[in-house]
């Protein structure tokens, strides 16, 4: 696969998962034996079910969220994506009830393919950032 169509690849599987809530991206995108080294949410075993189901979770909290892609790099086998998702705080999460705030999350993950299939996942969220924004941390909201 080209550089340019893992990058594709990357971006689509965002869009669909993140963006438009299509959690059947995860089957499409994700190679079976797929590893998340860094999962969104700690308790999970970062696999791909791990993938559907922080998906699941941020949607249901964030109806509205989407995945802005600031900066897509390939090289070679892996795509550095950097990006900031938003939503409106609708739903509960983490035992935050629903503030109706418009929440950013930035971050950056790098993804390695092979055969046209995510096989890893590595990633940096802001998680202190989106905490304070949600209240549930001292600091400005």
């Amino acid at each position: 696969m080209s550089e340019q169509h893992n990058a594709q690849i990357v971006d689509e599987f965002i869009q669909a998962l993140f963006t438009r809530g299509e959690l059947d991206a995860v089957d499409r995108y994700l190679s079976p034996d797929f590893v998340d080294h860094d999962p969104t949410f700690p308790d999970q075993p970062g696999d791909l079910e791990s993938m559907r189901s922080a998906s699941e979770v941020i949607r249901a909290a964030f109806p509205d969220w989407h995945s802005d892609v600031e900066d897509l790099i390939a090289a070679g086998d892996k795509v550095v994506e950097r990006f900031t998702a938003s939503g409106t705080h609708e739903g509960e999460i983490m035992g935050i009830a629903p503030t109706g705030r418009t929440i950013a999350l930035p971050g950056i993950n790098i993804f390695r393919l092979q055969d046209g299939k995510i096989v890893e996942r590595w990633g940096k969220l802001d998680m202190l950032g989106f905490m304070r924004q949600l209240g549930a941390v001292p600091g400005a909201v």
